[in-house]
């Protein structure tokens, strides 16, 4: 872990810490009712906040309801019957745009790849001309539209100029594997599993953000909530966020909690294992909300002059209110400091 990774899990340390003592002995548990879908990275997450006791520490509730897709966490945001779930970026962005009261606050930044396999004769984008691209969600999807985007700028269509087949992720996996597709678009999991079995990436969706003019890779999916659960119910938002770095602070830099996931991980075996827990691990936003911000500007900008009104809603900007944010550094450091004393 580098000197600035380890800084920033510091002071996440210092802040739930903070949160802990001043919050939690001060008042009987908060309720937060959230949604997880069960076969996503977040269970992962909210089991070590279970194994290690965080949420009791910090006096929180955790009251988990479990849906089999991400469209159903969206249903029980819009139906209040979770206060907080796991969702996609751009779904939040949209809605915005539509003038839905969505707050978004990044959980993860990892995303998938185009692959093929590794004797496959595409060595980049333009190999694709005339061959058959998997896609895993719809034409919509927000990965294949970055990939869109970036190839535009390279002076290639791929709309036009490959052959596309949509599917769901594992139909989409299973495809390539088959030979029914030269190259596939998928998530990034199963383009960790893929690696295991002798496929290679011939462009990552991050890079492809990159080749859009991002400086690092924007989280594409983080905890939503709304702005009046926000506003009614601020320490208990701020106090799930330090909860839930700490949980991500356990998970770099211990490969032993990785071992007591592994059950929950669905892995086949040891490399795709650990293709999972480092891609995992990449994925954990450590920025300052103001950079994601700038760059899901500039990402958004891109999306919309390829999807237009259908995909972003009737703005071409990302609504500036769109992200959380948690109390200022300062004013963390100050509460820790006072606490010691």
């Amino acid at each position: 872990m580098n000197r600035a990774v380890r800084t920033t899990f510091a002071f996440q340390t210092l802040v739930v810490l903070c949160l802990v003592v001043g919050s939690a002995a001060a008042r009987a548990a908060d309720t937060l009712r959230i949604g997880l879908q069960t076969t996503g990275t977040f269970a992962w997450q909210l089991d070590v906040i279970r194994r290690h006791g965080l949420a009791e520490g910090a006096g929180l509730d955790l009251k988990i309801s479990e849906f089999a897709s991400p469209d159903a966490g969206k249903l029980a945001l819009n139906g209040g019957t979770v206060d907080l779930a796991v969702v996609d970026w751009l779904w939040v962005a949209r809605a915005r745009a539509l003038g839905a009261k969505w707050l978004f606050y990044p959980y993860s930044s990892a995303a998938g790849a185009v692959m093929v396999k590794d004797d496959s004769p595409v060595h980049g984008i333009k190999d694709l001309r005339g061959r058959v691209l998997g896609i895993a969600g719809g034409p919509l999807d927000k990965s294949w539209l970055i990939v869109q985007a970036a190839a535009i700028r390279q002076g290639i269509d791929l709309k036009q100029a490959a052959k596309l087949a949509y599917g769901a992720p594992p139909l989409i996996f299973q495809k390539l594997q088959q030979g029914e597709a030269d190259a596939s678009l998928n998530f990034w999991n199963f383009c960790a599993s893929l690696e295991t079995k002798g496929y290679r990436r011939i462009l990552e969706v991050r890079d492809a953000e990159a080749a859009l003019g991002l400086s690092q890779p924007v989280a594409l999916i983080g905890y939503v909530f709304s702005e009046q659960f926000a506003a009614a119910h601020k320490s208990t938002v701020d106090r799930f966020i330090a909860v839930a770095q700490q949980a991500n602070e356990i998970m770099i830099r211990s490969d032993a909690e990785w071992e007591a996931l592994r059950p929950l991980m669905n892995a086949e075996d040891d490399r795709t294992f650990k293709a999972y827990r480092d891609r995992t691990r990449e994925g954990m936003p450590q920025r300052p909300i103001a950079a994601e911000q700038a760059d899901a500007g500039k990402l958004f900008r891109a999306l919309a002059s390829i999807g237009g009104a259908e995909l972003v809603g009737p703005s071409q900007e990302l609504d500036q209110g769109l992200y959380y944010q948690p109390p200022p550094r300062a004013e963390m450091e100050r509460c820790c400091r006072e606490l010691i004393r």
